[in-house]
């Protein structure tokens, strides 16, 4: 049976196995137009705030859009989020998505401590999701 299998493995998945190692950031200096430029480029929603290698925040287009035309000028710090929902390296999938689903958050930050270690995305899961259902 193929499919339980493939719902075992799926069962399996840790933050590890699918997150996003080579993270994008912005520092809580930056200006929030160069952290908006940044997700441009790269095509994602929100960035990690780093301060000395530390997670302090999270700046998401949606935060920035909310602000208003003025938060082009304004710094990173002054929108971030602070209260951040964090997982570690070896928690499940259905952890991820239960807290994604009570939280409505679309990214979550993987810390060891208080590093950043990947982050964890909505697309990411789908991916994880339809690679075992291949």
């Amino acid at each position: 049976m193929v499919v339980h299998t493939n719902k075992y493995m799926i069962k399996k998945l840790l933050a590890q196995d699918m997150m996003i190692k080579d993270v994008i950031v912005s520092a809580p200096e930056d200006l929030v137009a160069a952290a908006k430029l940044k997700m441009v480029r790269a095509n994602i929603g929100g960035v990690p705030v780093i301060k000395n290698g530390t997670l302090i925040g999270l700046i998401t287009h949606r935060d920035i859009l909310l602000a208003g035309s003025e938060a082009l000028k304004l710094k990173v710090e002054d929108l971030m989020s602070k209260d951040l929902k964090v997982v570690n390296k070896k928690t499940h999938l259905k952890d991820i998505s239960k807290i994604m689903a009570e939280t409505g958050y679309q990214r979550i930050p993987v810390v060891e401590g208080d590093k950043l270690v990947g982050l964890i995305t909505q697309s990411c899961i789908i991916k994880a999701v339809a690679d075992y259902l291949d």
